[in-house]
């Protein structure tokens, strides 16, 4: 959905239990919603706890007993593969004192035992077994807490809310777009983990707009159409543009692969008027250009349904934590944690089809370099920007209309979820 520039949430002591500083409409937020403690606090409540999470791939854990954590501020997710293969998520403590059952972020478990006591959990969160507790206590009683948590096409969400959001509208949005990718039929070809020293507000403004890429991005910008917008686009551009939409509508409308992105700029989103927190879209790639690599070629065997590899890139989206970029034979998934005012965990996975072999059919020196140096130039970016918004010097400035117009509307969708969720 499109967001509407003109129309914005404000702040009411009325609505909101703190005072929160006031943001002028189509300015930056003020200082402290990117370094105070009391604000983030806040947004762990009223977001990170009340939302949809991505945490991660269903082909992380393909066998029963395969599990995987999340760290969501303070709490410790489990997501584990049960029997039948049903995918459960839970916190990862112990009903007895509070220790945590796993250590390890990731591995394999016949049953979840605790390291302090031995109580010992059922997949499925149920308690099994205690040794040396009075018959007078019931073991229905103490089972792991549990977490929803939704799959849609090989992608897990969960949220630690008591009553979630319903997931339905995200499913039918990811749905259709994801399936021909295969994530279901796909393994992680490398993963990599990054501390970068900024709020997660400030990470997710600098993927919300592509103001910055033609200085910062020289690779990003070969391969896309997106950073060109109203103020820029010249006729040859939007030509170039035209030519690839029409040969995509005339080869896969069919098969449903045809651009949904179909202009110069970045897709709109978020809409915080209708509270839409997801997004998906297929776009075009430069003429040229058939994955998003170092020279546009394709560097792994196709994935999921593909059988050509002029099929775009398939973009998705989810606040507050989770983008994807994927192209014919390679899908690049970003999750956002929260770790403090200042401190984001990012994790990065590059995802190829479950056959394909390291060294036979992909290099990692080929697959990676594309995303592994447009995501560490943003790491660069938001590091800098959160040390200057510290500075005593630091006042909010106004965004540009043609270029940040999705900053404004995620701006605009955290100050209505503040005020929702009150």
């Amino acid at each position: 959905m499109s967001v509407t520039p003109e129309a914005g949430p404000s702040i009411g002591e009325s609505i909101l239990p703190t005072d929160l500083p006031a943001r002028s409409l189509g300015w930056t937020l003020p200082q402290p919603y990117f370094n105070s403690p009391e604000i983030y606090r806040l947004d762990v409540e009223r977001l990170w706890r009340t939302g949809w999470l991505f945490a991660g791939h269903s082909c992380e854990i393909p066998r029963t007993g395969d599990y995987f954590l999340v760290e969501v501020d303070v709490d410790s997710i489990l997501v584990v593969r049960g029997e039948s293969g049903a995918i459960h998520a839970m916190h990862n403590v112990c009903r007895h004192r509070g220790s945590l059952i796993c250590d390890e972020p990731c591995g394999h478990v016949a049953k979840l035992v605790c390291p302090y006591h031995q109580w010992a959990y059922g997949l499925d969160g149920r308690l099994l077994a205690w040794r040396g507790m009075q018959p007078d206590v019931k073991k229905e009683d103490f089972p792991l807490l549990a977490v929803h948590v939704e799959e849609v096409e090989g992608l897990i969400f969960i949220s630690l809310a008591a009553r979630p959001l319903p997931f339905d509208a995200a499913r039918a949005c990811f749905g259709p777009l994801a399936r021909p990718q295969g994530f279901r039929r796909a393994k992680v070809a490398k993963c990599v983990d990054y501390e970068v020293k900024a709020n997660w507000k400030v990470v997710w403004e600098n993927n919300r707009e592509c103001y910055h890429c033609n200085v910062n991005h020289p690779q990003y910008i070969k391969a896309n159409f997106d950073h060109f917008n109203a103020d820029d686009t010249t006729p040859k551009i939007r030509q170039e543009m035209s030519t690839v939409v029409r040969r995509s509508e005339e080869k896969w409308s069919a098969d449903g692969l045809a651009a949904t992105h179909t202009e110069t700029g970045m897709t709109r989103f978020p809409d915080a008027e209708h509270g839409i927190w997801f997004s998906a879209n297929r776009t075009p790639l430069v003429d040229g250009w058939v994955s998003e690599t170092m020279d546009g070629r394709q560097v792994a065997p196709l994935m999921g349904d593909y059988r050509d590899t002029d099929v775009g890139t398939l973009r998705m989206r989810a606040l507050p934590n989770f983008w994807n970029h994927s192209s014919c034979d390679h899908g690049v998934s970003t999750r956002l944690l929260p770790a403090g005012p200042q401190l984001t965990r990012i994790r990065v996975w590059w995802l190829v089809d479950e056959k394909a072999e390291e060294g036979r059919d992909y290099e990692l020196s080929k697959l990676m370099p594309f995303w592994q140096l447009t995501s560490e130039q943003d790491w660069v970016i938001c590091e800098r920007q959160q040390k200057g918004i510290n500075s005593s010097a630091y006042q909010p400035g106004p965004y540009s209309s043609f270029k940040e117009y999705n900053v404004e509307g995620f701006v605009r969708w955290y100050l209505e979820m503040l005020k929702r969720s009150a």
